[in-house]
């Protein structure tokens, strides 16, 4: 996939985001961190003190368990919301012309739910990868290659 000059790279994870401008042109990519943002989100384990509740049952007086909620996923789906949210702002705000998403498949399709329609618009590749934590010149020559 080509990188258009002046295109932006939304690389995401369930606790990064790094919002890139492409510097250079489709032939030769140089990503520029315009911006990164990362979440503590520790384990579940360390979010949650309590065991799952027990409810009533209104039929046969019967107690029914709870599930139990997963702190860390539920942060996960947060960011990735917060993800589409800052693209929707970005995109409405004129900063970009094309975009192209890089996440995680679980993530991509989290974001994805939330795509504005002015983000879609300028959407121009999506890459299901975990790159977030990967070097520049590394991410470039994936995204060239998918």
């Amino acid at each position: 996939m080509r990188i258009e000059h002046d295109a932006m790279v939304l690389v995401a994870d369930g606790r990064k985001m790094l919002f890139f401008r492409n510097r250079g042109n489709s032939q030769f990519p140089n990503l520029e961190a315009e911006t990164v943002k990362y979440q503590d989100n520790p384990a579940d384990r360390e979010q949650g003190s309590d065991a799952p509740g027990r409810a009533a049952n209104s039929v046969g007086g019967h107690l029914s368990a709870m599930g139990q909620t997963n702190f860390h996923d539920l942060e996960e789906t947060r960011f990735a919301a917060e993800a589409a949210d800052l693209l929707k702002r970005r995109a409405l705000a004129h900063d970009f012309d094309k975009l192209i998403v890089v996440a995680p498949p679980a993530a991509l399709g989290e974001i994805r739910k939330h795509y504005h329609k002015e983000v879609q618009d300028r959407l121009v590749g999506e890459v299901a990868k975990d790159l977030s934590n990967h070097p520049v010149p590394e991410i470039e020559r994936i995204i060239a290659m998918s």
